[in-house]
């Protein structure tokens, strides 16, 4: 298996502080996103800083028909594939257009499945290969601000402890990760509870050190863990009244 990461997403911050982790630990990077002339700038710095190489690769979730096409482009496959692909906008403005309740469910969902499948496949005839998939607390039970995207989130969390079940046998590694709230771009209209709230970098070290463990489920932060036993421990007649 080739010492190399695929980061789906890289040009979000999570995805840079990703690359910036793997890079640092001398592994060679594939950094796909939508826009990538987003990361020239970092493709450089990172070669330059840590002696690695690191390509850059157009890659739209919504494209479904590109996704066998991207993946066989690829000649020297990774060992790993880790998808930091997220898109969240204000729950009112996605129910009340159809664009962006498809943007917000093939974003965090349906085109993340079309890759994985066809990658999970290539890494079950390999008998090798790590999949992370960056889900979030928000898909743990549905909530009146946000369900579009949590739903979207729940059907992928679902989807990842499928596929890592169904991958055990062919010695596939499969984790989940639980960052709760993080400071990013997409997060930056939001008023976050600092204490609560993780930073790019924390996701970084968690997701690295999360897959030299082979763990399952990883949280960012130890205490989301109780945190959403909590929440989802609060009977259905008395949360709906909550305006959460």
């Amino acid at each position: 298996m080739n010492n190399s990461v695929l980061i789906l997403g890289a040009a979000s911050d999570i995805g840079i502080a990703i690359a910036e982790k793997y890079a640092s630990k001398g592994y060679h990077l594939l950094l796909a996103a939508r826009n990538i002339t987003r990361l020239t700038a970092l493709q450089s710095d990172l070669q330059i800083r840590y002696k690695i190489s690191c390509s850059l690769l157009e890659f739209d979730a919504a494209a479904f028909s590109m996704h066998e096409k991207f993946w066989q482009s690829i000649s020297n496959k990774p060992g790993i594939v880790i998808s930091v692909i997220g898109y969240m906008k204000e729950n009112d403005q996605v129910v009340a257009s159809q664009n962006e309740t498809l943007a917000t469910i093939h974003s965090n969902f349906t085109g993340l499945v079309s890759l994985l499948n066809i990658i999970a496949a290539d890494f079950a005839a390999r008998k090798e290969g790590t999949i992370a998939g960056i889900s979030s607390v928000a898909g743990m039970r549905g909530r009146q601000s946000n369900y579009i995207y949590g739903s979207a989130k729940a059907g992928f969390t679902a989807y990842l402890s499928g596929l890592r079940n169904k991958m055990y046998q062919y010695n596939v590694h499969v984790m989940t990760v639980l960052p709760g709230f993080v400071y990013t771009k997409m997060t930056e209209e939001l008023n976050l509870p600092k204490l609560l709230t993780a930073q790019p970098k924390d996701v970084a070290n968690a997701v690295f050190n999360g897959i030299q463990k082979r763990k399952n489920i990883i949280f960012v932060k130890w205490f989301w863990r109780w945190i959403m036993l909590i929440i989802t421990s609060i009977p259905e007649s008395i949360f709906k009244k909550k305006k959460l």
